[in-house]
């Protein structure tokens, strides 16, 4: 099949998911129209996931389309805000219209599980990569940014941790039949999209747990110029995996929230504290594993 048969067979293929009444023009034209809600501000990210990277080569198509929307949505939800649209880019070595379709249906089924709608994108030759752009909204001035932390604030987490990373430090990729649940951690993460409303207007700095739990909590206390005290008996951890696969992991998706009480569906892990400190059970974190936390140019 050529370029554009390929372009229309996606296209055709998702549904319902390529249209809403606030859609003037979708996908096939240069580009997309939509209609922002008034009141709203616009709140765009976008990420690229390349193959044996970011998601095994070999795994099942429908699971590496469902992954690439739930990770891109999960910044939209940590800034408070609501997803509406996506546009991909999907490069492929070759044409498979049967691995498009498989594809294209985990796509719809991340969509229809956030609701966000596709809205456009481009299909070229090469490595196999994805490339999602999520958009979303927020009323005005009330997106939750990483800067707003302050001592005293309660550090908080939505969900237990370390289950995508020790599916990865096990090598756990191979896919046939039923997904364990650790699997399940990594090849099938949930943006918390549910928790929008609990953080906004709430919690005063937010920041999704992609990279392991110490290098985005790192991220906030940067932006935010504080420390932090954690305790260990208190960060949850899915079962089976470990507290390095907790603290350094990452591929969590998680929210992670500093918020002056406590909020509902999260847990306490620890303290929001003056100076720029970070400590574990009382001891610096740095004596513990130094210079960890997933980076593209070191790992």
């Amino acid at each position: 099949m050529d370029e554009f048969s390929l372009i229309h067979r996606i296209v055709s293929r998702l549904g319902h998911v390529a249209r809403d009444t606030w859609i003037s023009v979708g996908p096939g034209d240069d580009a997309a129209v939509v209609a922002v809600t008034q009141g709203c501000e616009l709140v765009s990210s976008i990420d690229s996931l390349i193959a044996d990277t970011h998601f095994p080569a070999s795994a099942p198509a429908d699971l590496i389309g469902y992954r690439g929307v739930m990770v891109s949505v999960s910044d939209i939800a940590a800034m408070a805000a609501e997803i509406r649209f996506i546009t991909l880019a999907l490069s492929l070595e070759k044409t498979e219209p049967e691995w498009l379709d498989g594809f294209t249906d985990g796509v719809v089924a991340a969509c229809d599980v956030v609701g966000a709608r596709v809205v456009g994108g481009n299909l070229v030759r090469g490595p196999l990569t994805l490339t999602v752009s999520v958009n979303g909204e927020v009323p005005t001035g009330q997106a939750v940014k990483r800067s707003g932390a302050k001592p005293g604030n309660l550090i908080q987490i939505s969900g237990a941790l370390g289950g995508a990373a020790s599916c990865v430090r096990q090598q756990l990729f191979e896919t046939s039949g039923t997904l364990s649940p650790m699997q399940e951690r990594y090849f099938k993460p949930r943006a918390r999209v549910d928790l929008v409303h609990t953080i906004r207007g709430v919690a005063d700095a937010c920041i999704d747990v992609s990279d392991g739990l110490v290098q985005d909590l790192e991220h906030i206390l940067t932006a935010s110029e504080v420390g932090a005290s954690l305790r260990s008996e208190d960060i949850p951890l899915f079962p089976g995996a470990e507290l390095p696969d907790a603290l350094w992991g990452g591929d969590d998706y998680e929210l992670l929230v500093c918020a002056s009480a406590p909020l509902d569906g999260f847990m306490t892990i620890g303290e929001v504290t003056p100076g720029r400190e970070v400590l574990l059970d009382g001891s610096p974190l740095r004596n513990f594993h130094p210079g960890a936390g997933y980076d593209h140019f070191r790992n």
